[in-house]
Parts: structure tokens; sequence; C-alpha cells
């Protein structure tokens, strides 16, 4: 099946516009507050973990997350599809702040973890909704704008939670942390629900299909091997054995919830998930280890590290504003956006060399951090496009369920390489220059110029 993309050359209605105001604040509100809490998490554990005498637990309250934003987002693709964006979205807001109190009141790491994971399912139902939400109510010239936003959205986050977060636990406790973000996640949701109820939500509703239930064991399966993966990779040679069940079973399950062909890239729809999920999990790979570099080989401090990365995000920022502008094509976004991260991973490494300045590190992330901002929200918008009414969850779904399982693969490939070469930052960042150049070479295969103005993206 052949599907055309065209450039739109149509001025997109503001997304600030009045008839949209309400609902586009709402989105970002509900992203923003998802990603502070993803992003204070990190900065919060330590001191959690101590607290709850929990320290054996650590990993798994990360991991726990994410084995359950994998199941939710399947879990909601075919739900938004079937029944529309709002019941799932609904559901989703109400099980993350589930979490949000049970992980801010937990006695023992055990229940703290649990509400962790509970957290993961309110997420992933939260993002795949969302998405389903923007092809049911703005119009498609409006998307790239809409993408821009939820990119933007991530940023403040990024760069001010670990911030907060570290003043919230020294001065008061970690549990307002969760606590305080689920009294406000749920004005930041009426917000957004009362902009919807303003729109008709537009395009079709899939019929109800036979299979989820088996799909819903093909998530657990894919979360469980990307789990195995995690660990095996941080317990060195002991964890061969968990690392080698990881791959065999992601191997089996991960094409049960992908599109037919993607795991070779076909062209058009298929490659989507691989495409987004090489270009994030590359440069989250290598954002692992840019700190642990710049503290160890170069004597940076904590907070100097983190403006490197800060930069990062600025230009993650920047890359999703200039995208949003319609300044660049969605060719341009696809293709030089992954070149753009290829090319800040191998600058970043030329900082091991002492001659080199550390201004080149800056440099460097902040070129990649402008080519993810221009990739990944246009991946997006092409999804959608690309869509069939009735299956933008689904495909949005797959999308996610590429991105997450890419990315812990990504980072576990690179950490492992690091300690297998004795700790080199070289052949670990080597190894996320790889994955990158991969990216780059899915790229056009997810979408090539037909014409001068104009894309086409050929799905099996």
């Amino acid at each position: 099946m052949t599907s055309t993309v065209e450039a739109v050359e149509i001025p997109a209605p503001g997304v600030g516009s009045p008839g949209y105001r309400s609902i586009s604040v709402g989105l970002v509100a509900l992203i923003m507050l998802v990603a502070f809490e993803a992003m204070a998490v990190a900065t919060a554990m330590p001191v959690v973990a101590r607290d709850l005498d929990g320290m054996d637990l650590y990993n798994l309250a990360f991991s726990a997350t994410l084995a359950a934003s994998v199941i939710a987002t399947v879990l909601g693709g075919r739900w938004g599809d079937v029944k529309g964006p709002v019941t799932p979205l609904a559901a989703g807001v109400a099980t993350f702040v589930a979490g949000l109190l049970v992980a801010g009141f937990a006695q023992s790491m055990e229940a703290f973890v649990a509400g962790r994971f509970v957290q993961g399912l309110g997420a992933g139902l939260i993002q795949v909704s969302l998405y389903v939400l923007v092809a049911r109510v703005y119009p498609a010239a409006a998307h790239p704008k809409v993408f821009a936003l939820f990119s933007a959205a991530w940023v403040v986050p990024s760069m001010v939670g670990p911030a907060i977060t570290g003043l919230v636990v020294q001065n008061a406790d970690w549990r307002w942390v969760f606590l305080g973000v689920s009294l406000i996640v749920v004005p930041a949701a009426l917000l957004l629900w009362r902009g919807i109820a303003g729109h008709a939500l537009r395009g079709g509703i899939a019929e109800p299909a036979p299979g989820l239930g088996r799909k819903l064991v093909w998530a657990t399966l894919t979360a469980v091997a990307a789990a195995l993966i995690q660990y095996g990779s941080a317990l060195k040679l002991a964890g061969l054995p968990l690392l080698a069940a990881g791959v065999v079973l992601l191997a089996v399950a991960l094409p049960k919830l992908l599109p037919a062909g993607s795991l070779r890239a076909a062209r058009g729809l298929p490659s989507a998930p691989v495409l987004r999920g090489l270009a994030y999990g590359s440069l989250m790979a290598a954002e692992v280890l840019i700190p642990l570099m710049l503290i160890n080989e170069r004597g940076l401090s904590a907070t100097g590290a983190g403006i490197v990365l800060t930069v990062g995000a600025l230009g993650w920022s920047t890359g999703s504003w200039i995208k949003g502008r319609g300044v660049i094509s969605h060719l341009t976004a696809i293709r030089g956006g992954a070149i753009m991260i290829a090319i800040g991973i191998a600058l970043v490494s030329l900082v091991l060399v002492d001659a080199v300045p550390l201004v080149v590190a800056h440099v460097a992330m902040a070129i990649a951090g402008l080519g993810i901002g221009a990739l990944h929200p246009t991946v997006s918008v092409l999804v959608l496009e690309m869509s069939k009414a009735g299956e933008e969850g689904a495909n949005t779904a797959a999308m996610g369920v590429g991105e997450s399982v890419f990315t812990v693969v990504a980072v576990a490939l690179s950490g492992a390489v690091f300690t297998a070469a004795g700790g080199s930052y070289l052949a670990g960042l080597a190894c996320t220059f790889v994955l990158a150049v991969l990216a780059v070479l899915v790229a056009p295969r997810f979408a090539r110029s037909a014409k001068a103005g104009t894309m086409e993206g050929t799905a099996s």
C-alpha cells in the first residue's frame, strides 16, 4: 500500500488561537507534569531508597515504570482507536495520580515500586491518548506546531526538575515530589477536558477486533525482556545469562507489537519505530556516558557536566521550534536530524583529548539537540498522516514501544561495551555513534523525496 504525504503549504491555524487555546495549554501542562515526575524521580531516588531501606530494589523502581508503560501504550493505542482518546486519557490521568499517591504515601520500598508501576501505566495511557487526540482535534496543518509544543514541554522539566527536586528533598520531604505533582495534575486535566468539550472529534473510529489480549501478553513479555537486558548489562559477567535470555525473548516478542517489516526497516510506516528508537536511543545512551566522561576525564563538577546536557535540551527545544515554524521540510528534518545526532556524538567524543577545549562538548550537544528536536516531532506528524482513520492509536503505540525498547537496548549495549572495554568512554560512545549512523541509514526508508515539495512514504 502506498501513501503520499505532501508538504504543507497552507498556513497552520495557531495552536494558541481562541478555538484551541484551552486544549493547547492543557496538553502542555499535562505533558510538563509527567515530564517533571520522570526527571525528578532520578534525583529523589537515592534518598527514597535510603529512607525506605530498599537499595536492593533501586533499579526495579525504574524498570517497573518502563515495563508498565510498554503494556499501557499497547492497551491505550487500541482503546483510543476503538473508543476515541477521551476515555483512555481520563483513565490514564486517574491511574497516574493513583500511582503518585501510592508512591508518596509508601511505607516500604515494595509499596513504592508498586506505585511506580501504576505511574507507568498511567503515563503510557496518557502519552498514546494525547497523540490520538491531536489527530482527532487539530487539523493536519497544525500537527507540526503541536508536536513542537510537546517537545518543548519536556525542556523546562529537564532543566529545572532536578534542582527543584533537590530543594524539596533537602528542605521538606521526598514524598512531596510525588504528592505535589498529584495535586497539580487534576487541574491540568480539567483544563484540557474543557478545551476538548468545545471540539468535535474528527476521524474514523476503528471497529472492535480480537487480538488485544494476545498483544498485551506480548507487551508484557517485551517489558520483561527489556528489564532482563537492563539488569543483565549492569551485572557484568554474572549478568550474561539474563542478558542472553532478554535478547532471545525480545527477538520473539517485539515483532508481535510492531507493524510487519519494522525490524527490517521496510519502507514507509513500518520503519517509524526503528527510526525513532535508534535516533532517540543513541542520544540517550550517549547522555548516560557524557556526564561521567566530563567529570572523570576532564575534571568538571556535576553542575558543569549537567550544563552540557542542558545545552542539549535547549537545542532540542530550538530544533522543535524551527520545525514547528515550517522553516524546514519534513524530509530535511528527518534526514538532517539523524545526521546531526551522529555528528554531535562524534564531536563530543573529541573532548577525551585534553587539547580539545571543553566548549566543543557544548557545541556537540547543541548540534545533537537540534537534530533530535527536528526529527522527533516530525516522525510523530508523519505517523499520523500515514495512518488510516482509526489506526492512529495502534501506530502511535508501535512507535512508542519501539522508542522505549530500543532506548533500553541502546543504553544496555553501550554500557556493556563500556564495561567490556575496561571503562573506555571512547568505546561506549563509539557504540552510540554506530546506532546513530543506523538511524541515518533508516531515515530515507521512512520517507523519501518524490518530487520538489513532496514526500512519499511506502508502507507495506
